[in-house]
């Protein structure tokens, strides 16, 4: 019965999300062929795994964003590109992309729901998120956008791609497609929700491929202590600090990993309470 509760709620979430991404909503990052891949464009294939009500996507062969609008009229002409964790292996594509959107959405931000190349593609998710920053900015008008406001919001796995995207925007990670590629890959603002993977120094010190320095963007960081990634998050905030780059790291006790924004977990509320503060000292006032 509880599999079966789960098959149905999926199902209506499905429905009720196609009803409101319609194809135009919808942006596919590659025109042509996918950089790397030699394989035929598909649809990211949902797994059958469906506990905890998450909807869990693999085989993200055809990279792609799905834009959700904030409120007529509520827009702030802020952009926002979400990347939803799962490992690298799965998107967690309700949980941490379009219930994120819905949040984002409510405080006028205008959002991207980032489908990047998994399983196992590291250097296809940089592609990715680094052309889904281009096409959103030199689309910006289009959107009603500053181009000075986009940025990134990542959990887990997508914290370590929106990291990535953070520190490697000068990066030249594929050949150039079409003019978007002319403007800047660097977001402007980042936030990190217990974010993994940026500990794989030695002495799980900073990750080398991050190239930390003043110019990296504002960030916004929140963990756990019993979050087994949690260290991730204490040593990306010192290399932040470090380079003095404007940071706010936020620690609470208890909360583990992938919650969220779903009730029934404090540090869910917490960091969503906590990011609408950062996001509108240091995003929505300028």
């Amino acid at each position: 019965m509880k599999n079966l509760f789960y098959t149905l709620l999926l199902s209506i979430i499905s429905m009720q999300v196609l009803a409101q991404t319609q194809e135009k909503d919808i942006i596919h990052l590659w025109p042509g062929a996918v950089p790397g891949e030699t394989g035929p464009k598909n649809p990211a294939v949902p797994t059958k795994d469906t506990s905890k009500g998450v909807i869990r996507l693999t085989d993200v062969t055809d990279p792609l964003m799905q834009v959700f609008l904030p409120a007529k009229g509520k827009a702030n002409g802020a952009g926002v590109i979400v990347c939803p964790g799962g490992g690298y292996q799965i998107l967690a594509i309700n949980l941490e992309g379009y219930e994120i959107a819905k949040w984002l959405n409510e405080q006028g931000f205008t959002v991207f729901v980032l489908q990047y190349r998994v399983p196992q593609k590291q250097e296809g998710a940089l592609q990715d998120v680094q052309r889904a920053i281009r096409i959103v900015r030199s689309r910006a008008a289009e959107w009603q956008l500053k181009t000075q406001k986009i940025g990134v919001l990542g959990f887990s796995a997508g914290g370590s791609l929106s990291a990535r995207a953070s520190t490697l925007y000068n990066k030249q990670t594929y050949t150039p497609v079409d003019a978007s590629d002319s403007s800047s890959a660097r977001p402007d603002f980042a936030l990190l929700i217990y974010p993994a993977y940026l500990d794989l120094g030695p002495n799980h010190s900073i990750t080398p491929e991050l190239q930390i320095d003043a110019n990296t963007p504002p960030t916004f960081v929140f963990a756990t202590a019993d979050d087994p990634y949690g260290n991730s998050a204490l040593v990306v905030t010192g290399a932040l600090r470090d380079a003095k780059v404007p940071v706010e790291l936020h620690m609470y006790a208890k909360g583990g990993h992938g919650y969220g924004l779903r009730p029934g977990n404090k540090a869910g509320l917490a960091w969503t309470t906590l990011a609408a503060r950062w996001l509108e000292r240091n995003i929505r006032e300028k």
